[in-house]
């Protein structure tokens, strides 16, 4: 079976600036991103349909049998029978959205249509991403666990203190001292080779990353996923790190989303509540405006390669956009184009050379390339964008 995921152009828009970088299938939330799941499901590693810019590291496969699944969707049990038992030259439908097609042939009518009566999971917000990633842990925990035995925890640390053993799992290599976890309110995943220091407190829901660390004395209140190879410490709540981002210090993450290869410079705090209590307006790419969540609590949307300084405060429901960066006093605006350098005194255009070489040393440290494919999207990305820096109007 040849397996598509293919990005829904509106939803796409939708979800920007993560998918400014990726597709939409790529996004993690819950343990795993959402291309991971179906490949779960279906025992078969899918590829992309998704912008052209994007598809040098994104290829579609060609083959016979294709089955093209929107990449927003997430699956489960259910969905997943009706995928599969979906005829060939069908369509699978919930109202307007597409869910899957086998082997399309023309375009969708009524005849060829099926409509799917269940509820469905769909990211098609960026604040979705926090939203559903306590569902998405349990989830994702219940399959990655199933019929597999958990490290033995005391046989690594006898002082750490574990609540709820049993929804606890703890793959090899990992390291932990003196923690407590809680799994009580949700299951804890800790990955491959993941570190979890002295005094780091964990409630469930949380999902660690394979080689990522939980920094000593940190507070993790729970449905929080730390994709690989990140670091976090401070106060962490309801958050999603998609991998290769440190929030590493003390200060507050909470309700928010960092892509890859960000970093929050130590005691930077982010807003999740307005002090009156109103509902959060978040900045919408497809509107290109502000848009009411209909959430109470929303903090920080933050694209690939995006950082800040030492003490930067986001307001309530921020959006930074890709490869800016932020630092100076008081809060800097609610949304923050991409290639922007600055503050709340004003920004300037962070240059695409330097963007580029940064990014290449930041991404040596770890060991990865920046490579000639990355690059061009970053390129693509600053050309695309220069009508959202305003500044270089004036």
């Amino acid at each position: 079976m040849n397996v598509i995921l293919f990005d829904d152009p509106a939803l796409r828009v939708q979800l920007m600036p993560f998918t400014m970088t990726r597709p939409v299938a790529a996004i993690r939330v819950g343990i795993l991103t959402i291309a991971e799941k179906w490949t779960g499901w279906l025992g078969t590693t899918p590829s992309y349909q998704t912008e052209k810019y994007l598809s040098k590291k994104y290829p579609r496969r060609e083959g016979q049998g294709t089955l093209l699944i929107n990449g927003a969707v997430c699956p489960d049990d259910v969905l997943i029978v009706a995928v599969r038992s979906l005829p060939e030259g069908y369509f699978l439908v919930k109202d307007n959205l597409l869910i899957a097609a086998n082997n399309p042939v023309g375009d969708m009518t009524p005849s060829n249509t099926m409509p799917y009566p269940y509820d469905l999971t769909v990211i098609d917000k960026t604040w979705k991403i926090f939203r559903e990633n306590a569902a998405q842990i349990k989830l994702d925990f219940k399959r990655i666990t199933e019929g597999r035995k958990s490290q033995p925890i005391h046989n690594l640390d006898p002082n750490t203190v574990v609540y709820n053993p049993d929804d606890v799992f703890i793959e090899e290599g990992v390291s932990i001292r003196a923690a407590v976890l809680n799994a009580e309110s949700g299951p804890i995943y800790l990955g491959k080779n993941s570190i979890v220091q002295e005094g780091a407190l964990i409630r469930g829901s949380f999902a660690l990353g394979e080689g990522s660390i939980v920094n000593m004395g940190a507070k993790v209140r729970g449905d929080t996923s730390v994709g690989p190879y990140c670091k976090i410490g401070g106060e962490v709540s309801n958050s999603v790190l998609f991998a290769y981002s440190n929030k590493a210090h003390d200060g507050f993450l909470g309700n928010s989303v960092l892509g890859e290869w960000c970093n929050l410079g130590a005691d930077t705090n982010t807003s999740n509540l307005k002090n009156n209590y109103d509902n959060t307006k978040l900045w919408n790419h497809a509107k290109g405006g502000f848009e009411d969540t209909g959430l109470q609590f929303c903090g920080l949307m933050m694209g690939d390669h995006s950082k800040c300084g030492i003490n930067t405060m986001f307001n309530t429901a921020t959006v930074v956009d890709v490869s800016s960066n932020i630092y100076g006093e008081g809060y800097p605006r609610n949304y923050i184009p991409s290639f922007a350098w600055g503050g709340s005194g004003g920004f300037n255009t962070y240059q695409l050379a330097k963007a580029l070489d940064t990014a290449e040393r930041v991404m040596a440290r770890r060991n990865v390339v920046l490579d000639s494919i990355d690059k061009e999207i970053l390129s693509h990305i600053f050309e695309t964008t220069v009508n959202s820096r305003v500044w270089e109007k004036k």
